[in-house]
């Protein structure tokens, strides 16, 4: 009769039988306090409202049971404050009252005495009141979780952010060094131009005195040396190549590479500086004659491919 008034008391507190069964059945059997939280605690579980099937031996109002929960003391008789026990004893005040190991009440009649409409309200309150503590419960860890996915996505945004700027920062070492090597490699060359003169000028005009002869007979042009001229003119070398990429949003952007950088070099400039969604694929292509660099022309200087000293390359979706 004790899980029996347990059962009754939530099903007069409007909880359906099948989810009342369930309670009384997973929490031992240890009060109404301990079966309202369960009920409260599994209410949005998926199999809720699933038919209750009562273990082999485990049977509502029986024996063995009320035996067991008899040996240990409940949970609810040693809490403070209000306790269904407590209840119990101010609803049956003045009848022989026995109060069973899971927390409910059974008198000797072994009657079932409907609960009145105050202690129907104590209970409700309670039952209030413990959702209230629940749904803060909860509010407070949902705000915990969304404040570590925050702190998680700022890390990511702050690792991602930096790895950026190093890549950007090596592609710009690297840029400045190319620069410098040219600028030198450039000051040699001038430096032996300069020195060429002087030798030729050493070598072809510096002779003697002319002769009085040579002074009076009236000065004739001689035909050309070709040592005058110095060597025959050379096809001029480029070293340096302008490139003007158009993007697929028809902007444009323009940078001067060496020739003998890799065509790479121009896709890595034009992912960094460029529009480009971030994890799109995309290739470079010429549009005059057109051609479709692949990704073995990635590796080949812009020398090599015929972009100096300038060139116009086109962003293409693959």
């Amino acid at each position: 009769m004790a899980e029996l008034t347990t059962l009754e008391s939530l099903l007069e507190m409007g909880f359906d039988r099948n989810r009342a069964e369930k309670a009384v059945a997973n929490t031992g059997n240890q009060g109404i306090e301990q079966a309202m939280d369960w009920l409260m605690e599994h209410e949005n579980d998926p199999d809720i409202d699933e038919p209750f099937v009562p273990p082999v031996g485990n049977v509502l109002g029986g024996g063995a049971d009320s035996q067991s929960t008899t040996e240990q003391p409940s949970l609810a008789d040693t809490a403070e404050g209000f306790t269904f026990s407590s209840l119990c004893h101010r609803l049956h005040s003045g009848d022989r009252i026995g109060t069973a190991g899971d927390g409910s009440c059974d008198n000797d009649d072994s009657a079932k005495i409907p609960m009145s409409e105050d202690e129907k309200l104590e209970l409700e309150e309670l039952m209030r009141v413990k959702q209230a503590e629940r749904r803060e419960r909860e509010r407070a860890e949902e705000l915990e979780h969304e404040k570590q996915r925050r702190k998680h996505g700022q890390e990511l945004q702050q690792i991602r952010q930096k790895l950026q700027d190093d890549d950007m920062k090596k592609l710009t070492d690297q840029r400045m060094k190319e620069k410098m090597e040219d600028k030198m490699a450039r000051q040699r060359v001038k430096d032996k131009i300069a020195r060429d003169r002087e030798e030729r000028a050493q070598k072809f005009g510096g002779g003697g005195p002319p002769s009085t002869a040579a002074s009076s007979q009236p000065a004739q042009p001689s035909p050309p040396s070709p040592t005058s001229h110095g060597p025959p003119p050379t096809k001029k070398e480029y070293d340096e190549s302008r490139i003007q990429v158009r993007m697929l949003d028809g902007s444009t952007l323009t940078a001067v590479f060496k020739a003998q950088e890799p065509l790479a070099a121009v896709r890595v400039y034009v992912q960094v500086n460029g529009n480009t969604p971030e994890g799109q694929d995309f290739t470079l292509l010429s549009p005059y004659p057109r051609h479709v660099y692949t990704e073995l022309d990635m590796e080949k200087p812009l020398k090599e491919l015929g972009l100096v000293p300038s060139a116009v390359l086109v962003v293409a979706k693959k």
